[in-house]
C-alpha cells in the first residue's frame, strides 16, 4: 500500500510544534509523518523551496507555510484515505 508521505519542516518555534502535534493528530495508517529542523535540513528545505516555517510537503510538494488550520491540513490530504 502506497503511503501519503508528509514532512514538515520547524525551526524549534512554538507554532512549530503547534503544527506536528496537529499532523500527528490527525495521521491516519496512510500517513507517514516526517519532521526535520530547518537548521539541520537546510539542503533538503532549499530542494523544496521553504523560506518560512513551519512548512508542510506532501509527496514531494511543499504545499503550505505558515501554521495551518485542522481544515487546511485536511483540504490537502492529511489523515485521509488515498484514492
Amino acid at each position: 500500500m502506497t503511503k501519503r508521505q508528509v514532512e514538515i519542516f520547524t525551526a524549534d518555534c512554538p507554532l512549530c510544534d503547534e503544527t506536528v502535534q496537529l499532523v500527528q493528530e490527525l495521521t491516519c495508517p496512510n500517513c507517514e509523518v516526517s519532521v526535520y529542523n530547518l537548521r539541520q535540513e537546510q539542503e533538503k528545505a532549499q530542494q523544496y523551496g521553504v523560506n518560512a516555517v513551519p512548512a508542510i510537503a506532501i509527496n514531494g510538494k511543499l504545499v503550505m507555510t505558515g501554521k495551518p488550520s485542522r481544515e487546511q491540513l485536511q483540504a490537502v490530504g492529511v489523515g485521509q484515505p488515498l484514492n
